[in-house]
């Protein structure tokens, strides 16, 4: 089976990927909790009012986890409080991009071996960041009791933020990425390059399909000037809505830039190490864009609410389930 992709701005035919495990879920998921339960954890979790920003790759190395660590600066530093969720357990996620060590995660908090605070990290600015990739991965094992434990430690880590901005893992099977709806701000880091382009209209494609996403947001990354990265994003937006009815939003672009390189390696974000850089110029503008582009959600409900308990349904635990280990 083909379907249509560009490069370098022409219009190409190449395979269809298979269906990766983005999403889950179906007619025979089952209902975890009961209406008395949900609604005390709608009260419980509407306790804070954080705006959640998911922001995904179509694979690793495309600059997604940049973007995260460099928006987050720019939130944090324009006076936000930003609380980071960081679902990778390689060596490319946020805790090392900062050189950070974490030896937890938010499962050693699940379990009762440690407290919210000594698992959670400090990045620059005052931004939190909390590891969550084992804690995902284990969600569906967790008992009911574990999956209180995970939404409570959760709205805790939560309160008092106006920014919950999530590294997702996009090929996870249990990621806050599957269980997003489309009124939930995703932004899609799209590589400007031909392979980049290519994956990201993969990705696109699998989640319209297989999640029935019908909105996102694009940020166009590693692009020499504006002019190119909107020629680009128009050209995505255009097969988009011709072949599978998805809209996308234009946040901004992300030039190339070596003061960006230069902070990479300094494993500092370019807004703190070169405040005054072509880089930091836009990631200030993207972050500004993110801000305000409308997002419709139920106002009894907060958006971390409905992104965690939809997570949880979609998890299916097993009926007989040893120890975690």
């Amino acid at each position: 089976m083909l379907h249509d992709t560009f490069s370098a701005g022409y219009l190409t035919s190449v395979p269809s990927p298979q269906p990766s495990p983005i999403g889950g879920g179906g007619d025979g998921e089952k209902q975890f909790f009961d209406s008395d339960q949900a609604e005390g954890l709608r009260r419980l979790l509407a306790r804070s009012a954080a705006r959640v920003v998911t922001v995904v790759g179509a694979r690793s190395g495309l600059g997604a986890t940049s973007v995260v660590v460099n928006l987050a600066a720019a939130w944090a530093r324009s006076g936000k409080d930003v609380l980071v969720l960081d679902e990778h357990l390689t060596q490319n996620n946020v805790a090392n991009t900062l050189a950070l060590k974490p030896r937890y995660d938010l499962l050693n908090v699940v379990r009762g071996d440690k407290t919210l605070r000594e698992v959670m990290l400090r990045g620059s600015d005052g931004v939190q960041i909390l590891p969550v990739a084992r804690a995902m991965q284990a969600l569906p094992r967790l008992g009911e009791d574990g999956r209180e434990q995970l939404l409570e430690s959760l709205t805790q880590a939560a309160r008092g933020m106006d920014v919950v901005l999530v590294d997702a893992a996009a090929r996870a099977g249990h990621s806050v990425c599957a269980s997003l709806s489309g009124d939930e701000p995703l932004m899609l880091v799209l590589n400007g390059t031909a392979s980049g382009i290519t994956e990201s209209y993969a990705m696109l494609k699998q989640m319209a399909l297989h999640n029935g996403r019908q909105t996102f947001d694009i940020a166009v990354n590693k692009i020499n000037d504006a002019g190119d990265a909107r020629a680009i994003f128009d050209n995505m937006a255009q097969l988009a809505w011709r072949n599978l009815q998805v809209r996308l939003g234009y946040m901004g672009y992300i030039p190339v830039d070596e003061k960006l390189k230069r902070a990479t390696q300094l494993c500092r974000p370019v807004v703190e190490a070169f405040p005054s850089a072509q880089g930091s110029v836009a990631f200030g503008e993207l972050a500004h864009n993110l801000m305000h582009a409308k997002n419709v959600t139920d106002e009894k409900m907060s958006g971390l609410t409905r992104v965690m308990q939809r997570l949880i349904r979609q998890a299916h635990p097993l009926s007989a389930v040893s120890a975690i280990t």
